[in-house]
């Protein structure tokens, strides 16, 4: 008896971990844009599916873990402040982390123009974000990437 009560623990307790796993609502995608011989735009895309959030950059501690963006590659500058563009920003009180926020639901862009050494081929990075609903939240989760120069 035992141990048909610990394999039915077993199996179930591996469904719910294999369903958080599978459950991916945010996707994303890297864009650039050459501004100058050394200089580019870097754009990083957020798709998410509907009743999800992706939190803003700038936000105050004790609530949500922000989307921060970090460039690992040797020389890379930052140029001026990383904007966030979308159509569906919600700025407000958040009952779940009982604090004013921003999020974004549907689609958010993150632009960040850099400055790179001449002659520099691809970037390489990654991101940090969070994402809930209105009922729960899966737990911050790194994206690396690499970016193609053109």
């Amino acid at each position: 008896m035992l141990n048909r009560t610990l394999l039915t623990l077993l199996i179930v307790s591996g469904l719910i971990v294999q369903s958080f796993a599978q459950l991916s609502p945010v996707s994303w995608s890297f864009g650039v844009a050459s501004a100058s011989a050394e200089e580019f735009d870097v754009t990083i895309s957020a798709k998410i599916d509907k009743g999800w959030y992706v939190y803003s950059q700038f936000l105050d501690d004790g609530g949500p873990v922000p989307t921060s963006i970090v460039f690992e590659s040797e020389g890379v500058e930052l140029v001026g402040k990383s904007t966030e563009v979308s159509d569906h920003r919600k700025e407000g009180y958040d009952n779940i982390f009982e604090m004013n926020l921003i999020k974004f639901g549907e689609k958010v862009d993150f632009k960040q123009k850099i400055k790179v050494p001449n002659g520099t081929k691809a970037i390489k990075g990654y991101l940090t974000f969070m994402t809930c609903n209105n009922e729960s939240c899966l737990p911050p989760t790194d994206v690396d990437f690499e970016i193609v120069l053109k």
